[in-house]
């Protein structure tokens, strides 16, 4: 009998069985993939092209420290040059990642004064303090609300907890760009109205990452951050079996039975790296599934466009190019989405990974460059039984929207692959529920949930409990989960350590 089974080899399975190894404990991670890392992994899409591009997450923020050096992880994660560029006519909003004059002259050419620089640095400085009081938390046992709220400013928490997006920056900001510019990190992966709690969420677990939200690119792509985990998990002695679907888990809370490809594996407890829905199924319960609503784009470039601000492309991309999200924007592709269509005007973002790693380039491809485009308001339901086409059209209407702020086309500096074929993939939430198994295509496995405990019954949890004392989510499912962040299976190593 193992200590410790693993449904999933992702990057919270991976973390957990490296602490649970690291601690004695005897640990089998059983992964359906081919391969362990989940969605946190590198590939290479194109036919005879040497890039090794992080194909579905991508960026790395919410991994604490702490878990890094716990594990003796060699990462190497780096700062980009800019933190995004919003373009805007014939100008365009850029926030250098230290504001300085390019960044003030910026604001004032935008917006016609120097009022919103001045907010948004309050707000930022409010944000920072939030960041810092809240991420050690994220590895601690669950506490109330209320001593969550007596480490930060109260206005903050009021703005960030309480009171919806949708009526603050509307009050901050008098610029409607830059009010869309704060709100997107509320929407990524989430569909909902930024007059949705919701919507605070998402954009709470996007500024608290490792204390200082600063999110930060991985040298070697996201497979290399997934190989670490990988490397720290067998070294520890954690035996890890990939093409292993799991059928069943069975429990009555003191043992535990999964069964995988004929195979009845024995544990004390199970741990769940699939989304609670899949677990659900797993145990023969009747669960309902809460879709995603996301586009990624992959593309591989000759070189970056040129843009018609005259902004350098290289800082432009470097940090989040971001395309038609101003608020107004944002509510009306959330309101169109809602009501069954798909949206007039497309919101997304984009960077190049290669201008801050270009090591992910292969010798012969000195000069390109990667471009990653994520966008939003775009759920399962609008995909379902259209899936390839819709996906087509939306590439093409992403590009087109770009080039509209580009001084050349974005096809012509498209690179081709061995078949003379321009290298640009796709990916909807329905591509990501085949390839990966995610429920929907759901990136964050469901509903995000506060980082405090909401009931008695939940102060001093780890977050991870499922209501079978053996059995405990350890994947973006959990509370405090989602993102690349290795937290849920740092917590439920340390629920089942707590018991064993």
């Amino acid at each position: 009998m193992d200590d410790v089974v693993i449904v999933g080899g992702g990057h919270n399975g991976l973390v957990a069985a490296a602490y649970l190894a690291r601690a004695g404990k005897s640990v089998r991670v059983l992964e359906k993939l081919p391969r362990a890392g989940g969605a946190a992994v590198s590939a290479s899409p194109w036919e005879g092209v040497d890039a090794r591009l992080s194909r579905f997450s991508y960026l790395v923020s919410l991994l604490p420290d702490r878990i890094v050096s716990d594990l003796g992880l060699n990462l190497a994660l780096r700062s980009r040059a800019a933190s995004s560029y919003t373009p805007d006519g014939k100008s365009g909003l850029l926030v250098e990642r230290s504001p300085g004059e390019a960044t003030v002259r910026s604001f004032e050419e935008v917006c016609g004064s120097l009022g919103d620089w001045e907010r948004w640095q309050r707000w930022y400085a409010g944000l920072e303090q939030l960041a810092a009081a809240l991420a050690p938390s994220l590895l601690e046992p669950l506490v109330p609300a209320e001593d969550l709220r007596a480490r930060v400013d109260g206005r903050v928490w009021e703005q960030v907890f309480e009171r919806p997006l949708g009526e603050t920056l509307p009050e901050l900001f008098g610029n409607d760009l830059v009010r869309g510019v704060v709100a997107t990190d509320a929407l990524i992966g989430t569909h909902a109205s930024l007059h949705s709690l919701s919507a605070n969420k998402c954009f709470l677990y996007h500024v608290i990452g490792n204390g200082t939200g600063e999110w930060k690119v991985p040298v070697g792509g996201m497979g290399a951050v997934t190989a670490e985990l990988e490397r720290a998990a067998r070294e520890a002695g954690a035996r890890i079996e990939c093409g292993a679907e799991v059928t069943s888990v069975e429990s009555d809370g003191k043992t535990a039975s999964v069964s995988c490809g004929g195979e009845t594996y024995e544990a004390r407890f199970v741990l769940s790296n699939v989304a609670p829905s899949v677990l659900g199924r797993l145990q023969g319960k009747e669960v309902h599934d809460a879709p995603g609503c996301q586009l990624k784009i992959n593309m591989l470039l000759r070189r970056l466009p040129a843009l018609k601000s005259g902004v350098d492309p290289r800082l432009a991309f470097a940090g989040t190019f971001h395309l038609d999200e101003s608020y107004e924007q944002l509510e009306t592709a959330y309101r169109e989405s809602a009501a069954g269509q798909v949206p007039s005007v497309l919101p997304g973002e984009m960077y190049c990974h290669s201008l801050t790693d270009p090591s992910i380039l292969g010798p012969g491809l000195a000069g390109h460059e990667t471009l990653t485009l994520f966008g939003l308001h775009l759920p399962a339901s609008l995909f379902q039984g259209r899936n390839e086409e819709l996906r087509d059209q939306l590439v093409e209407r992403y590009l087109d929207q770009l080039d509209a702020h580009l001084a050349e086309p974005i096809r012509d500096c498209l690179a081709v692959d061995a078949a003379g074929r321009p290298c640009i993939e796709a990916r909807t939430p329905l591509d990501l529920e085949e390839e990966l198994g995610l429920p929907g295509g759901n990136i964050f496995h469901g509903e995000l949930e506060w980082p405090f405990a909401e009931t008695g019954d939940e102060v001093g949890g780890w977050g991870v409990e499922t209501g079978v004392d053996n059995v405990f989510l350890c994947g973006a499912g959990s509370r405090r989960g989602g993102g690349v962040s290795g937290i849920g299976g740092h917590n439920a190593a340390r629920a089942v350590l707590e018991r064993l």
